[in-house]
């Protein structure tokens, strides 16, 4: 099994906005580039959320990041992407669990977690160089290389294809790690305490039915 492996890099603060300043556990935001650029490189799936028809929405999508920009793609016939190309605020997010952290109490049982909100308004990427450019930072993000191993998308794919770009300008980070933080008179309870690790692992490749004999897994998706 293999394992999604992670860094947290080390930068310089940065301040944040009114909007991604965390207010709950303040030591636990940072708002470096490098750090939320690195939780958004080790995960896959994001959630936009924002109002359409007047009723707020969570989307589930995959996504690929280009230095400060996010890059988002779906339908063309979707409704909500095409309310999300109007330039309605959204807000992103991105959360990997590390580990169950299990107190002694229940009331200081958690997780340690890495995540990103980011705010703004994403734009359509018009222009077909970015806009294949873009799928090809989407695709390489599921998996390195696919890009340049797959077929790519001809005239009516990319025309049914809505590619949107989201800036990474307001972005905050917020990340729990350590052992669990119980009240002092609770460490003396005969109660086991402390951190069940959780990693994305992957499995053996699964070849499609249809797939042509003879055609071995690359090393890229082995690895």
């Amino acid at each position: 099994m293999l394992l999604r492996w992670y860094r947290i890099p080390m930068a310089v603060p940065t301040a944040p906005s009114a909007r991604t300043q965390v207010r709950r556990l303040p030591e636990r935001g940072a708002y470096e580039p490098a750090v939320v650029h690195a939780i958004l490189d080790a995960a896959f799936l994001c959630h936009i959320g924002f109002v359409h028809d007047g009723a707020p929405v969570v989307l589930p999508t995959g996504y690929g990041r280009r230095g400060d920009d996010l890059y988002l793609h779906g339908s063309s016939a979707s409704r909500m992407l095409r309310t999300l190309r109007a330039g309605v605020d959204l807000c992103c997010t991105v959360t990997i669990l590390d580990g169950l952290v299990l107190a002694r109490s229940v009331f200081h049982h958690s997780m340690n977690y890495r995540s990103v909100v980011v705010f703004g308004r994403a734009t359509t990427v018009e222009d077909s160089v970015e806009k294949l450019a873009a799928l090809a930072v989407i695709a390489n993000h599921i998996a390195p290389g696919r890009w340049d191993a797959a077929r790519r998308p001809n005239p009516h794919e990319l025309k049914a294809t809505l590619v949107l770009k989201l800036p990474l300008g307001e972005a905050s980070a917020k990340i729990r790690t350590g052992p669990p933080k119980d009240e002092e008179e609770d460490y003396a309870l005969p109660v086991w305490a402390g951190v069940l690790p959780v990693r994305l692992a992957f499995g053996d490749p699964q070849p499609d039915p249809r797939l042509s004999p003879g055609v071995p897994p690359p090393p890229r998706v082995r690895g």
